[in-house]
């Protein structure tokens, strides 16, 4: 099969404050939010999820408009910013969140320039520093967010010059930065300057990858990555060293999932993978062997989602898995259950959304 840059096929990302809010442990918060990108309506849809059930409830004044064919959404760590890269417009609209009924209101200045293409957008677990991969331009614009705003700041340096990125994830800890390369089967590493949030080379990258490689997830301890590897149709797992960001890989990867596996999400706890197969039209869900990272496929897996899943998140709660559904313009919940991770659809489901949503985050309110 040829290969091609297929922009938008990434990751959620999502495990971590990097990915937009996906972890956490407090099961108290009243109201907890999903966002989806919308690339063909230029829009993004926002939901409250029902704490019990799992049902999606379109929040008020969604959707809300972004650029042109945004591609990616983030949540800053502070769970109070939402970040869309904007393919089309070359740009990223931030937005502040309403904590009470999850409304996105536009942050002063926005939209702020990014480079050619930007196909991918994460934040560190900091809440300092917002990155995004530029597929168009070949480059890493980073920026700095104003706690108070919301309002982006390009880093000095930015961008940084890398090759084509497919996608970028940012590990929980704040210090690695992890980048897939669709064409080359590697992924690259860069360490973060605490202070600056500049990036450098991390010695003895880049990393082999399988064919395809086009997200990055990196599990709540910040021990294991995961990579969604499209034509090879599995994942590979590594161990990262926590001093220095290199990896290695971990015994038995890769390991098997469906046909064209494009994003990977890990619940809060770290106990469990969810995959979604974008052209086997359902999610591979797996249990994580916390010691060595090795992933075993969970009785019942895959299931069934829509037409071309392109993202997956688990809430902040561990409790449910949303997909994004590429074609079939809406989103697949699911309720975990939290002893074997196998998936059971939320009554009600799918939910619609706009026109080819490409990204989904979840976030905690209060």
């Amino acid at each position: 099969m040829e290969k091609k840059f297929l922009p938008g096929m990434l990751i959620c990302l999502s495990i971590s404050a990097s990915f937009g809010g996906c972890g956490g442990n407090d099961t108290h918060a009243t109201k907890n939010f999903v966002y989806v990108t919308n690339s063909s309506s230029n829009n993004i849809s926002a939901y409250t999820i029902d704490a019990t059930t799992g049902k999606l409830t379109t929040i008020a004044g969604s959707p809300f408009a972004t650029g042109t064919r945004p591609e990616s959404v983030t949540v800053g760590a502070s769970g109070k910013f939402v970040y869309a890269a904007n393919f089309g417009s070359g740009d990223i609209s931030a937005y502040t969140i309403d904590a009470a009924t999850g409304t996105l209101a536009a942050v002063a200045g926005s939209p702020f320039a990014a480079g050619i293409a930007p196909v991918s957008i994460t934040a560190d677990s900091s809440g300092k520093f917002v990155y995004v991969a530029n597929l168009g331009s070949g480059g890493i614009s980073a920026y700095t967010i104003d706690a108070t705003t919301g309002a982006l700041t390009a880093i000095a340096g930015s961008p940084f010059a890398i090759n084509m990125p497919q996608s970028i994830t940012v590990d929980p800890s704040g210090k690695f930065v992890y980048i897939p390369y669709i064409a080359s089967d590697y992924i690259s590493a860069y360490n973060i300057d605490a202070t600056t949030g500049a990036l450098t080379a991390i010695a003895g990258g880049p990393f082999h990858a399988g064919s395809a490689p086009v997200s990055v997830t990196v599990d709540p301890s910040g021990k294991f990555a995961y990579v969604a590897n499209q034509f090879s149709h599995n994942i590979s797992a590594y161990s990262i060293n926590a001093a220095t960001g290199t990896l290695a890989a971990i015994a038995d990867s890769p390991f098997a999932a469906g046909a064209s596996p494009v994003a990977v999400a890990v619940d809060p706890f770290g106990r469990f993978a969810y995959v979604t197969n974008s052209g086997g039209q359902s999610v591979s869900a797996y249990n994580i062997n916390t010691t060595t990272g090795a992933l075993m496929a969970i009785a019942g897996s895959p299931f069934a989602a829509g037409s071309i899943p392109k993202s997956v998140t688990v809430d902040p709660t561990g409790k449910f898995a949303y997909v994004a559904n590429q074609v079939s313009n809406n989103i697949s919940a699911f309720t975990i259950d939290t002893t074997t991770g196998a998936l059971t659809t939320v009554s009600g489901s799918p939910f619609a959304t706009g026109l080819s949503p490409s990204s989904i985050v979840t976030v905690k309110g209060k």
